[in-house]
Order: C-alpha cells, then structure tokens, then sequence
C-alpha cells in the first residue's frame, strides 16, 4: 500500500481474500446513499422495507410483517405507527382474526412506494456503478438469495442489528 492512498490494495492481494469487508463497503453506502434518497419518508430504508413488504407481499399480520423484516415488534409498532400517520398505510382488522390486525397500504402509500422504489434504484445503481450492468443484476440476485437462505435457516436473525454492527457509532443514531 502507498502512503498517498491507505484504502489501496496491494498488488499481490487474493481476490475474494476478504468478503467481510466487502460487504461492509458495500452495506455502508448503500445505508448512506439510500438514507439520503429516503430521507423524506418515514423511518427512512425502515419505513421503506415495511411499505415494500405490506405493497408486495401478502402478509397476514403485523406479527407476521415483524417476523417476515425480522423487526421487534415493538420497534415495528412506532414505524407502522409513523407510516400510518403519514397516511401511507393502515391497520384493518383481521376478518379471520379479529384480534389480529392486518397492515394495508394507502393508494397513497403505493404511489409513495413506486417514486421510493425508484430513488433507491437510483442509489443501487450509485453503488453498484464500478460493476458492468449485467453484473448489478447478479449481484442483486445472488444477494437476495443468499439473505433468503440464511433468513430460511435463521428466522431470528435481526438485519439491522447487522446494519448497525457496520455502521459507525455517529450513523447507527442518526438511522
């Protein structure tokens, strides 16, 4: 490495020799373009994923919602309870269950999502811009796979535990 650049690599370095750190780089701007991008919504890529899931997915229950974003259902309550305030999603009660409560997006909540969804594509393709086109859709792909599959085996597993644990100390209160 030269002292003009200490993020250089050095020559000799094995490819792949260090996929930890690579991802970190990649989660951490990531976290900081999308942030940036959403910072108008609420709770930020949080409110983003839950608004995404209710949008996209057929999820039962808000306790299946938390199980699905490995969230605590405490800290879910005062996201949904922001979205809702923003008028972009709603609670309904279960007609199977009336004790459960059904999260349900807003028209305005859809329109609000779709503009989202395109920011953050913007920002991926910010982050993704060193690779060739072909390869962010692998990339994306293999990562969605890969977080399924451990997902699948470790449902309890807390993503943002993982943001955090990449984030330094200043970004992990700002999110």
């Amino acid at each position: 490495m030269s002292a003009a650049d200490p993020c250089e690599l050095p020559a000799d370095r094995k490819r792949g020799s260090n996929f930890g750190w690579s991802l970190g780089m990649v989660l951490r701007r990531w976290h900081e373009y999308v942030e940036q991008a959403l910072k108008a919504l609420p709770h930020g890529s949080r409110g983003y994923h839950i608004l995404a899931v209710v949008v996209h997915e057929e999820v039962p229950t808000q306790g299946a919602l938390a199980s699905r974003l490995a969230i605590d259902r405490s800290v879910l309550t005062y996201v949904i309870d922001d979205l809702e305030n923003a008028g972009l999603i709603e609670r309904r009660l279960d007609s199977r269950d009336r004790r459960a409560r059904r999260i349900v997006a807003t028209e305005r909540g859809r329109q609000v999502l779709a503009e989202a969804e395109r920011w953050v594509a913007h920002a991926e393709d910010r982050v993704l811009g060193g690779l060739p086109e072909e390869q962010r859709g692998a990339f994306r792909d293999f990562a969605e796979r890969a977080a399924e599959a451990i997902h699948a085996a470790a449902p309890a597993t807390n993503p943002c535990a993982a943001v955090a644990s990449v984030l330094p100390p200043a970004e992990q209160s700002a999110g």
